[in-house]
This record gives structure tokens, sequence and C-alpha cells, in this order.
């Protein structure tokens, strides 16, 4: 089998790839061990940044049936402290919930209604070969697959990435996160977006995000410090549960169901191999993932999109590798910085009751905080003029269709 690009993994990255790349008139084959739809451990938010990237992509949503918009977002500090921070109104969608077996289900027929063929069930065996021409590749069930690019969007393992010797020895990501859906949520939740600093978890938090039907997406994300083990998880996840305001918000009929899941998120997009040769790694497999929220949809989608544009615009190997590269450098690196920078912030208990306040003190201030803690902007524009522009802040959100 042979292609211009091969892409390893069908979730948001390398979907967004795929899209990209055949709108740019490559022939894209796209393989995946699972088959869709699939779960994974994800919050399942949407910020505004990640709307406008699906958007862009041609995605629709009714084609999630558990598709929830939002409104706002409810932010409580560890003093108990809570503040709405409201979204505007009439513009476009700046905020949404999509359960990710449902999203990357849909992502997946996207791909294949743009024109990329998707085999879904086939795990990559290894690299056989990769030269100044191309890449051969070995793939579980369909032999031997050459194409002249291949990208990596498979995750934070990535067998890709492992296989090109491009993984930091011993690398198991800055975060950890643990999550189950719940049912039969009557409390404040069922509605609303709520965001819990707890005082044990900082500089990670809490989260329930509602779902239709009196359902809720409920976990917490945890910095990895080589202390807290999934053992430990598995307790702080069943008291976290028995906190009075959580119990509140998701009433007292609430039901977990299915399993909870725990996945570590990578989160180092400055330091890690962006890939090499004639490969291209992105979403978690180039650690793409925002180390202040979590947050890694947008970032994926973000990713796949600028190495397939690299991949397509041509050139030498070395030359699509510095134009990636230099996009990450410029759409990522700043941002990453300046949440992890905030992040140490967030590490006390003062620091995060202080920067929740300040942010709640006025309704201007509400409003702005809840686009930039959702992606309305880059994470770090005030600090990157080039990318500063008329509408800062006044953008609509999403449109589809």
């Amino acid at each position: 089998m042979n292609a211009d690009l091969l892409v390893v993994g069908a979730g948001p990255a390398g979907c967004a790839a795929a899209v990209t790349a055949v709108r740019r008139r490559l022939e894209v084959v796209v393989v995946d061990k699972a088959s869709f739809p699939r779960d994974k451990c994800c919050g399942d938010g949407l910020t505004t940044g990640a709307l406008r990237l699906l958007a862009q992509l041609g995605f629709d949503p009714s084609t999630v049936p558990s598709w929830q918009e939002v409104s706002s977002a409810w932010v409580r500090s560890p003093t108990g402290y809570a503040v709405e921070f409201p979204f505007p109104t009439g513009q476009g969608l700046f905020g949404a919930v999509a359960p990710r077996a449902e999203l990357d289900a849909a992502l997946v027929a996207l791909a294949r209604r743009s024109g990329a063929t998707v085999h879904e069930g086939h795990a990559l065996d290894g690299v056989i070969d990769h030269d100044a021409d191309g890449v051969t590749v070995a793939v579980d069930g369909l032999g031997t697959v050459r194409a002249r690019w291949v990208i990596g969007a498979d995750g934070m393992w990535s067998p890709l990435r492992k296989a090109l010797g491009l993984t930091p020895t011993g690398y198991l990501g800055e975060w950890h996160a643990f999550r189950q859906y719940a049912e039969g949520v009557t409390g404040d939740g069922a509605e609303r977006l709520w965001v819990w600093f707890e005082e044990d978890l900082l500089p990670g938090y809490a989260w329930s995000f509602p779902l239709p039907g009196g359902r809720a997406n409920v976990g917490f994300g945890v910095l990895r410090d080589g202390v807290r083990r999934i053992q430990a998880m598995k307790a702080t996840w069943a008291d976290l549960l028995e906190r009075p305001h959580v119990r509140a918000t998701l009433g007292p009929d609430a039901r977990l169901i299915d399993r909870h899941t725990a996945w570590p998120i990578p989160a180092r997009v400055d330091t890690m191999p962006s890939g090499t040769g004639r490969a291209l790694l992105v979403g978690d497999a180039v650690a793409a993932t925002d180390p202040m929220t979590g947050e890694g949809i947008g970032q994926a989608l973000l990713t796949g999109s600028l190495a397939a544009e690299a991949i397509a615009a041509g050139g030498t190997p070395a030359a699509v590798q510095a134009v990636y590269r230099s996009a990450l450098d410029r759409d990522l690196v700043p941002d990453h910085r300046m949440s992890v920078a905030l992040s140490r912030v967030l590490q006390h208990r003062r620091g995060t009751r202080a920067a929740i306040r300040i942010a709640g003190a006025t309704p201007w201030t509400r409003r702005n905080f809840a686009r930039w803690l959702f992606e309305d902007e880059p994470r770090a524009a005030a600090f990157t003029p080039g990318r500063w522009h008329r509408n800062f802040l006044r953008r609509p959100g999403a449109t589809f269709g």
C-alpha cells in the first residue's frame, strides 16, 4: 500500500491532519489500533479555540449525539469562594462538552468523507525503513505501507515516536487524570460546568462537566510528583465524591456508571522532539497538552493541521521539519510557558484564592477571564505582539454550518 501521507492514530490530531492534507490534494491513509467508537480518558470539554478549529475542518456538532453547549464556567477556590464566568451571548459558541467516544467517532467519519482512507483496528507494528524518499512501516493486518511522509498522532505512548527513538527515557507524562461518568445528576451540575480547586489537588483541580439527560463527566487531574500513585488516586476519588459541594453539585440521586479511567497527560511541547526526517509528531505524541488546564483537544487539532500544512507546502525533510517546529514555537510554546508560570501560582492555596478573586472582581474581568480560560485567544497573547489583532477578545465564537 502506498500513500503521500500515512497518519498513525485517528484521534482529533490524526483526523485534523488527514482532513487538512486531503484538502491540499494529498493521498492520505490513516491507521488506528482501535475500532471506533472507543472511549478516551478526558474531561470532554471543548474550548473556544478547539471549537473554532472544528468549525474550520467542516465538523458538524449534530453528528455527536451527546453534544452539550455551555454558557459559562463556574470556578470554586480552595476556601469555598465560587464565581461564575459567563461567555458572550449571541456571538457564536464559546464552550461545549462532547464525550470522546462520540466526538472521535464523528471525526473519523469526517476524515472518511473528506477523502482519507481510514483503517480501524490495525496497529503500527514498527518502522521498516526511513530514508530520504519516504517511510516504510509494518501495520498489523495490512502488511507494508510506504508513504512519502508519516504523522504520528498515536498518543502519549506513541509507538511511532518510540520506534524512531524520539521518546525521552523513562517519560511518564507531567500530569495524571482520573475520570468517570455519572447519571441521575439533579444538582446544578446537570447544567453548570464546574471547576473546583481543591487544596489537596493543587495546582490540579477537579471538575464536573454537564452532558444531556442528567449526566456529567466528573474527574480530577494532579501534577505527577513521584508520590501520587494510582491506588492513592482511587482513595482521593472516593473522598472527593463525598465532599459536600461535590455532592450538592451532582445531587442525591447521582450514580457513577461505567468504569473509572486514569491516564497520564503529556505537557512538554517546548522540549519534546517534534519529528525527524519524514516523520512528524502531533497531539499527545508531541506532548502538546496545556500544562495548566490539561486541555489537549484544541492543541491536538492545531498540531495536526500545522503538520499537514507543513508537509503540503513541500520542500526537503529538513525544510518541512523547520516549518513545523517554527509553527509550534510560534503558536504553542509561548502559551505553554505562560501556563507553566501560572501553575506555580496555583500550587498554593493563597495564590489560587487570590487569582480567582481578582478574576471575579468585576463583570468585565469575569467576562474576559472566561474567554481567556477557554482559549478564545492564545494564553500568552499579551506577551507575543506578533499575534495581536484588532479584535482581541472581541472575536465571535465558533459558528458551524
